[in-house]
């Protein structure tokens, strides 16, 4: 990445609404220098429905609703447009991967609920994320 260009950061969310905790670490990285946004939501549908399940399509069309709705905050937060898509994948991992074999990606940002067991056995995405070589920023949200 050359210094004149925005820093592109993946944001990756579990829910599709926009935490504060998230607005506020958008709004802080925005201020550190030029950056451009990225949010990604990997698909709800549970991943071993199959991929002609009715209900499929319907998870993924409500959370790109939800998606939409909450883009406005986020791109407030980031002070620019922000790209927002739901992933073909339901393994947040498996979505971040792929989405960087398409996209350069020069840092992550993880939003989501942490769950005490899974950070004890570093299974938690932040962690495993680390090992894809970019800089990861763990948003933690409360457990709703």
């Amino acid at each position: 990445m050359e210094a004149s260009q925005p820093a592109r950061v993946l944001v990756v969310i579990d829910r599709t609404a926009a935490p504060p905790e998230l607005l506020t670490a958008i709004r802080d990285r925005a201020q550190r220098g030029s950056v451009l946004f990225r949010v990604l939501v990997p698909n709800p549908a549970p991943a071993e429905w199959h991929p002609g399940h009715p209900e499929r399509h319907d998870k993924a069309a409500a959370a790109e609703i939800a998606l939409a709705q909450a883009l406005p905050m986020i791109e407030e937060a980031a002070g620019a447009a922000v790209i927002g898509s739901v992933s073909i994948r339901h393994d947040p991992m498996d979505a971040i991967t792929e989405t960087m074999q398409d996209e350069p990606v020069d840092e992550i940002m993880i939003s989501v609920v942490t769950h005490t067991l899974e950070r004890w056995l570093h299974h938690d995405l932040p962690h495993r994320a680390t090992h894809l070589g970019k800089p990861v920023t763990a948003v933690e949200s409360p457990r709703q």
